[in-house]
């Protein structure tokens, strides 16, 4: 077995004594519920406008009937299964783990390698559809200490069993076109379509462990903290705005975790010179409307009850970030839109800024990139323009 504070350095955790398991209670959307410092006309009306119409339609490029169509429309699909056990105090995908409604069998298959059972479950997640997959071991810090009940508006006990030893962890590709019209309702849209990826790829996928006769529960935002797990199981890198950043899709991914007893053989974290990288930019905190990101070294410093504590890492203040998401009523992703590895990875330019990003030379990486890609706002009109006339 892995020696942890190995797989901490290599992750690039910095985990110091006073740490502390968080507790979703304290998590900002959820703090939009209960605490009257977060809680507002604002804030009501933000979550209700994704499920509703609302009173009266804007006129503002990209936050128009039709753009608000298209972002909540995206959203159909996750919000059914949040919804569906809300009368039993469940709201499964962001608050709770997915229902396990089939039982596998009785007998297991037999997993004499679990190199090549980790090999299987990454080409059954691909054929769901996950763009990444990635499997690291189950790590009790970062599960929540309780998760929060909407219902009740209180915390309640984490029901994720301590006995699944293994952490399949999945990403999804948001869409970089509806990204680049940040902010937007519209931009809403890629969070969206991300989800309903995420939870078709999750359930199809832990139902297939069930079969073969294991236990799976998946999990989305809820359960534990997606961005450690992604980490440790070699998807990414940490970046400044407090986001994964993966070398396929940079920041554009949504994560979802599966915990499983299944025999697995456990991934490593990677590194491509982010860290070192985001030292030298500030793009994304220079971007932020209402500096919530840092721009100095990464710290010890706690803004607020929704930041965990004991981690020297970059930290968003969520407070302001969400007060800025309430007042345009729609979610933003301008850090995910600016960041120089927002880009497409599958061109030979950018896979060599990518190399170059990662070496000595970083500064003249980012020069290129605020010279050539500088993740200028593209009008959302224009993304509707491109798409009536084809992509």
């Amino acid at each position: 077995m892995a020696d942890p504070k190995k797989l901490d350095a290599e992750a690039g955790f910095h985990v110091l004594e006073n740490f502390g398991r968080f507790n979703q209670k304290n998590d900002i959307y959820s703090r939009a519920f209960w605490d009257a410092e977060i809680r507002s006309e604002k804030t009501e009306r933000f979550f209700e406008t994704y499920r509703t119409p609302l009173k009266e339609w804007k006129t503002v490029d990209g936050f128009t009937q039709r753009d608000y169509a298209l972002r909540n429309a995206s959203w159909h699909l996750p919000d059914i299964f949040a919804e569906l056990k809300e009368g039993e105090n469940r709201r499964e995908g962001f608050l709770d783990p997915f229902t396990v409604h089939r039982e596998g069998p009785d007998q297991r298959v037999p997993v004499d390698s679990p190199e090549a059972m980790s090999a299987e479950v990454k080409h059954v997640a691909r054929v769901f559809g996950a763009d990444l997959v990635g499997i690291t071991g189950y790590d009790e810090r970062w599960v929540y200490s309780h998760v929060y009940s909407r219902l009740g508006e209180t915390e309640k006990p984490q029901e994720l069993p301590s006995d699944l030893p293994n952490v399949i962890v999945i990403a999804q590709e948001m869409d970089r076109d509806l990204v680049d019209t940040v902010p937007s309702a519209l931009s809403g849209t890629a969070t969206g379509v991300g989800y309903s990826h995420d939870t078709l790829v999750l359930l199809g996928l832990a139902q297939y462990v069930i079969n073969l006769g294991y236990r799976a529960v998946a999990t989305m935002n809820d359960t534990a903290l997606a961005i450690p797990y992604a980490l440790k199981a070699g998807l990414g890198e940490y970046g400044r705005h407090g986001l994964l950043i993966t070398k396929e899709f940079g920041p554009r991914v949504r994560i979802g975790k599966i915990f499983t007893d299944l025999p697995l053989a456990h991934d490593r974290p990677v590194g491509f010179g982010v860290t070192e990288f985001c030292e030298t930019c500030r793009r994304c905190s220079d971007a932020c409307p209402v500096n919530a990101i840092p721009d100095g070294p990464p710290s010890t410093e706690v803004y607020n009850r929704s930041n965990i504590q004991g981690v020297r890492k970059w930290t968003v203040d969520a407070e302001p970030c969400f007060r800025f998401w309430s007042n345009q009523n729609s979610d933003c992703s301008i850090c995910i839109r600016v960041c120089p590895y927002n880009r497409d990875f599958s061109s030979r330019w950018a896979q060599a800024w990518r190399w170059l990003a990662g070496t000595r030379l970083r500064r003249l990486a980012l020069w290129l990139s605020d010279r050539f890609t500088p993740g200028t706002r593209v009008s959302p009109s224009a993304w509707w323009r491109k798409g009536l006339r084809g992509r």
